[in-house]
């Protein structure tokens, strides 16, 4: 089974594969939205992120998420990003607290893949946890 963890910073989706609980070094490791009050530029990411899901064969999808106020708030475009994922046709998507991967990481020790760049640790942590 393969499922994709992904945090959201800025206007970046961060992604990671992991199939049957093993990393996999996959070519896209994050997505941009240019200008997300362009309508081609939020069609564009939507293709490429529906692409992604089907090369990768992306049977379930695990999201950070950020909090909705308060000084740690994620920004207005990451919650669109968010909504324009959960509409993918082709698997489930769920939110994962912040504090269910922190308690994860530390109730386990956890070894980090040396292919993992150091900007996917969170996008791991959050599909690890789910496993």
């Amino acid at each position: 089974m393969n499922i994709c963890g992904i945090e959201l910073k800025a206007n970046n989706v961060i992604l990671l594969v992991l199939e049957d609980g093993k990393y996999i070094d996959i070519k896209i490791k994050k997505l941009i939205i240019e200008d997300d009050e362009k309508q081609e530029d939020i069609r564009k990411f939507c293709n490429e992120f529906l692409d992604f899901l089907q090369k990768n064969e992306i049977e379930k999808v695990f999201i950070k998420k950020r909090a909705k106020k308060g000084a740690f708030s994620g920004g207005a475009v990451t919650f669109k990003l968010e909504g324009l994922i959960q509409l993918n046709p082709f698997c489930s998507v769920d939110l994962v607290s912040a504090q269910s991967v922190s308690t994860f990481e530390k109730k386990n020790q956890v070894e980090f893949p040396k292919e993992l760049k150091k900007y996917q640790e969170q996008a791991y942590l959050t599909a690890l946890c789910n496993l």
